[in-house]
Formats: structure tokens, sequence, C-alpha cells
């Protein structure tokens, strides 16, 4: 193993470490050179992250680097995530994980396609979510109508449902814990300050780290079976309701 190789090689990993992008442009373009030409630099930064639990994906000719599941030091406990989106309940953690799910699910209809939105707006996600939890809730008890994941679901779904469109007291969007256009408002800026979407007179646009993640990380974690799983239950409903129009509209 050459030295200057390894040099090289852990250059790139300190930079993906310290969350940058590592691209044919700009300022790290010489060690994207680097590890696209150079196999031993390639190796090398391969195993360096895979020792340290992290995965590498490459988009649009850049480099990004991503935790894996259940990573301590990288990724965010449940804990930290509240401390972070100034949340004091878990419950509403929850929903900053669905409402990011509904936003996923506007850019892509699966981590397969190659196909997406441009842009999304904060009443296109709350439509979206309104439009997922609908399918959750029977209203005339209040219950989610499905008992498997009957506690997860029913408390994401209820508390999503009780929400207020907009906060009653200001017409401007703002991050809040007391509406729907509040809550996404938070989810967002987080995205924002993760460097998952850019921000833009009121519309939000997928960064390439954010394709990155979503084309290649989801396909390989377990929050893909548990998309698949949410995604197959919330099928479910949407059968059992054009079933029962059929049948009422057969006069049967």
């Amino acid at each position: 193993m050459e030295t200057r190789n390894l040099e090289k090689a852990l250059d790139i990993v300190s930079v993906l470490v310290a969350g940058e992008d590592v691209s044919e442009r700009g300022a790290n373009a010489a060690l994207y050179q680097e590890y696209n030409t150079n196999p031993e630099v390639y190796d090398i930064v391969i195993m360096c992250l895979k020792k340290m639990n992290l995965s590498v994906y490459e988009y649009n000719n850049s480099l990004f680097a991503a935790p894996k599941e259940q990573h301590s030091v990288f990724g965010y406990s449940n804990e930290e995530l509240r401390k972070e989106l100034g949340l004091r309940l878990n419950k509403e953690l929850y929903l900053v994980y669905f409402i990011i799910y509904n936003i996923i699910m506007e850019f892509y209809t699966d981590t397969l396609s190659t196909t997406y939105a441009e842009f999304v707006r904060a009443e296109d996600i709350i439509k979206k979510t309104d439009e997922t939890t609908s399918g959750m809730i029977d209203r005339k008890t209040g219950f989610v109508l499905n008992e498997v994941e009957e506690n997860s679901f029913r408390q994401i779904a209820l508390s999503w449902d009780e929400l207020p469109t907009v906060t009653a007291d200001s017409a401007e969007l703002r991050a809040a814990r007391n509406s729907k256009s509040g809550f996404v408002k938070l989810t967002c800026n987080f995205l924002v300050s993760q460097k998952l979407l850019k921000e833009n007179e009121n519309r939000y646009y997928p960064t390439d780290r954010f394709k990155a993640l979503i084309e290649n990380y989801f396909d390989d974690s377990n929050f893909d079976n548990s998309k698949g799983r949410m995604a197959q239950l919330l099928g479910d409903e949407a059968k059992e309701d054009v079933y029962a129009a059929d049948k009422q509209n057969q006069g049967e």
C-alpha cells in the first residue's frame, strides 16, 4: 500500500465524515478523481467507511456518506433528535418521521423510481399527510382500522388528525408544534439544515444528497421494509374502499 494512496483515501474519508460532499466539481474535485480513478484509494475508502459503519453513495458524480442503522456516533438517538428539533415527546418525533415519509412519497412513488417531482410546497405535504392518515382512522370510533401496528399508527394518525391546519394566531408559516403547517415547517427546516432539501420562495427542492440517500440507502435498510409495510397497509385500505364503492354502485 502506497503512503500517498492511504493519505488521499483518508482525506476523502475525513471530508465525507465531516458531512461535506466529494464531487467532480468544486473544492474536492481532485479527491473525487482519486476515488474514481485510483483502485487502491477506492478500496481504502470503502474499507474505512465500512469499519465506521457508514455507507457511501454516488449520485450525479458526487459522493455522500450516511450512517447505517443504529449508528451511535454519526446518527441521532431519539433523545438527541428531539433536542435538535425542539420536541418534548416521542410521539411528536414519530410524527416528524411520518411527515418525512410523506415528503419522500411526494417526490417518489417508490425508491426504484428515477422520476420525481421538481419541488414540493408545505401545502402539498399537508395534503399528502392528510391523505395518508385518512386511511388509518375510523372516524366513527377514532381508532386505527388495522390491528397489527395499532399502537404506533394510532398515535401517529391521531396526533396529526387532532392538529389544526394552520396556527390560529399567525398567518405566516412558522415551525411549531401546535399545527399541521407548523410541524411541516419544523420538519422541512431540519431537512434543509441536513442539506437534504433547499428552500426557495416557499418551495422545497431535493438536493443531490437527498436523491442519493433515497435512491440507494432506503433500498438497503430496514426502513425500506417498514416503508413497504406501511405502503401495503395503506394500499389494502384503498382496495377495500374501492371494493365497497363498487358494491354500492352495483346496488348490492
